[in-house]
This record gives structure tokens, C-alpha cells and sequence, in this order.
């Protein structure tokens, strides 16, 4: 019921018409609303976009801590790849996690998520925040992030634009823990498997993996985005 629900929304949006202002994809990581007493991760990220005209490629290698234990701070860098097969450094991100509500303490849990990125050689900023979220049914967990962002600099348009991103995963066994995901914004709608889970091995530290294999339901044109994600965290 729930699944057929998150169908029927990114249905609903795709007809008319998500507020957006930008052409490019935006699958990518989910967050979770939740921060760790002083964890410490290094991230890797590869989202890989074929369409018609030559797959692009991104990456981000980023590396953070929690400054206190609801607040984490990380740092990206960020390449890219075109569909010339350049790649180059594109940008730097920061980003800052706000975990708002204890975990299991009230109906659902809450958290906000912070962003500033620049482009490399370019005076072109975004920054964005969002509302992250996240409940569990059963076995089951939906977690949704909504995004507003705001873009500005020399050589691009003042844009503001709107994201929805959701991750509806039965958690089967810590390290597998198969999942529906839906992306929603820039003029963008996709839907496609995932595949998530985590490997405790000492204490905190873990190893988290992240699969997803993402259509866009925008048209006739190939638009296909495989994500994968690493995280170490001690």
C-alpha cells in the first residue's frame, strides 16, 4: 500500500509538473535524519547518467565528523566526468547534519540537512537545505528528503528550485536491504530498484554500501542513472 502510494505521488508530479527550473538529474544519496556521537566517515559517491547523447559521470570524495552529537560536518570533493570523457575537478561542498528529534522517540524521525557548493573555476554557488525524515513500518522504513535550493553566480541564472527524494527499504538483514527509490525535481522524475546495507565490524565502525539503478519517466529519450555510495564510519 505504501509502495503503490510513492507510484501514484511521483505520478502525480511528473503530470504536473514539479516546480523546477533546471534540465539536470538529481539522483543521489537519500540522507537519514540520524548523527552518531563522534563518528567520524569517509564517503564515496559515483553516480553515472546515460542518455542519448553519451553518459556523464560524477564523483564526490568526502570526508566528515560530528562537531557535537545531534550536528556533523562534512566536506566533498566533487569530479566530473562530461560526455566528451573529460574529467575534471568540478567543485567543493560543505554540508552540515542536523538530527532534530532522538531516534525512536516520537512518531517519526527528524532532521535537517545543510549545503554550500562551488564550482571549481567558475564563481557559481549553490546552496541548498532540506527537511529529512524518516519511519519504519515493521520491517519496512521510508525515509523522504525535500530540498529547496538556490542557485547564483557569473555564469549561471539566479534559479530556485525544489527536490524530492524517497527510499522505501525492507530491512531484511543489516546487509541487505533491498529498496524503491523516487526522484522528483529540476525537471526531472525517476524511479528505479536499490539495493542498501552495513557491515558492523568493531564498536561504532561500519561499513555502509549503497546500490540504485534509477529511469526517468520524462519521455521517449535513454535516461538511465546508476548510483553507488561507500561509507566508512569509525
Amino acid at each position: 500500500m505504501i509502495l503503490l502510494r510513492l507510484i501514484s505521488l511521483a505520478a502525480i508530479m511528473l503530470a504536473i509538473g514539479f516546480p523546477a527550473l533546471a534540465d539536470d538529474a538529481i539522483v543521489d544519496k537519500v540522507y537519514h535524519p540520524y548523527v552518531l556521537p563522534n563518528e567520524r566517515e569517509l564517503e564515496w559517491r559515483l553516480v553515472s547518467r546515460q542518455l542519448d547523447s553519451g553518459n556523464v559521470l560524477m564523483q564526490r570524495l568526502g570526508y566528515g565528523y560530528a562537531v557535537r552529537e545531534d550536528l556533523s560536518i562534512e566536506v566533498y570533493l566533487i569530479g566530473e566526468r562530461d560526455d566528451k570523457e573529460n574529467f575534471d575537478l568540478e567543485g567543493y561542498e560543505v554540508e552540515a547534519r542536523w538530527m532534530l528529534t532522538e531516534q525512536g522517540k516520537y512518531w517519526a524521525d527528524w532532521g535537517m540537512l545543510f549545503e554550500v557548493e562551488k564550482e571549481h573555476e567558475e564563481s557559481n554557488w549553490e546552496a541548498s537545505a532540506a527537511l529529512l525524515f524518516e519511519k519504519e513500518f515493521g520491517r519496512t522504513s521510508l525515509t523522504a528528503n525535500v530540498f529547496a535550493e538556490y542557485e547564483w553566480g557569473s555564469s549561471i541564472e539566479n534559479e530556485f528550485e525544489t527536490e524530492l527524494r524517497v527510499n522505501y527499504r525492507y530491512r531484511w538483514k543489516p546487509a541487505i536491504q533491498p529498496a524503491i527509490e523516487i526522484y522528483v525535481g529540476k525537471g526531472f522524475v525517476g524511479i528505479g530498484p536499490a539495493i542498501t546495507g552495513l557491515y558492523r565490524y568493531e564498536k561504532q565502525k561500519q561499513l555502509k554500501w549503497e546500490l540504485g539503478f534509477i529511469t526517468g519517466l520524462n519521455g521517449n529519450d535513454k535516461d538511465h542513472t546508476l548510483r553507488l555510495a561507500l561509507e566508512w564510519e569509525y
